[in-house]
């Protein structure tokens, strides 16, 4: 069974205004760094070296909402590249339901990590399907000296079946995380 990630172009309209540097991480659709984008903010959209058609979809929604300045690169979590090293220094991480393989989670911290020893007030914002209660951050954000807040969906108004005329989260428990170094500066 091959299971496809990544596979839909998103065309978005100017709204508000973001000064903040965002990278992307596991962009996949792109939906939420295309927003930022179309926000204002410098945005940087990665998806898996492994995944060119993921990338290409990236370069796709970037063509398709007129953001010739965003910039698509290939990044594989917990592998340290050229990409990766030549990346500046990011304010704010989006992360748009990565945290799906139990496998993958410290790859992501550690790619998270990595990107705070250049800026240690980055944070990463998340938001991601809960698919077992048996699953949990929380050794590893001790192991990588990180902390993590949740946001209740509740305080933005997110925390509805039916929400922007969609069915999703539908009935899925969807979870905001806010992970941070543990020590502040």
């Amino acid at each position: 069974m091959e299971c496809t990630f990544g596979l839909v172009l998103w065309s978005c309209p100017s709204t508000c205004g973001f000064t903040e540097d965002f990278c992307r991480i596991g962009a996949g659709v792109s939906l939420p760094g295309i927003l930022a984008a179309k926000c204002g903010a410098e945005v940087t959209l990665s998806d898996s070296t492994e995944l060119p058609h993921c990338l290409e979809i990236c370069q796709q929604s970037c063509q398709m909402n007129h953001l010739p300045h965003v910039r698509v690169m290939g990044l594989t979590w917990g592998r340290i590249s050229q990409e990766l090293l030549a990346l500046p220094p990011q304010d704010i991480i989006l992360a748009s339901d990565v945290f799906f393989e139990p496998e993958d989670f410290e790859d992501i911290l550690t790619t998270v990590y990595f990107l705070m020893q250049k800026n240690p007030k980055v944070c990463l914002w998340s938001t991601y399907q809960v698919r077992s209660a048996d699953w949990s951050l929380e050794p590893l954000l001790y192991k990588w000296d990180m902390k993590c807040v949740h946001v209740p969906l509740e305080s933005f108004g997110a925390d509805k079946e039916d929400l922007a005329e969609s069915a999703l989260p539908g009935r899925h428990t969807v979870e905001m995380l806010v992970i941070s170094a543990a020590k502040s500066l």
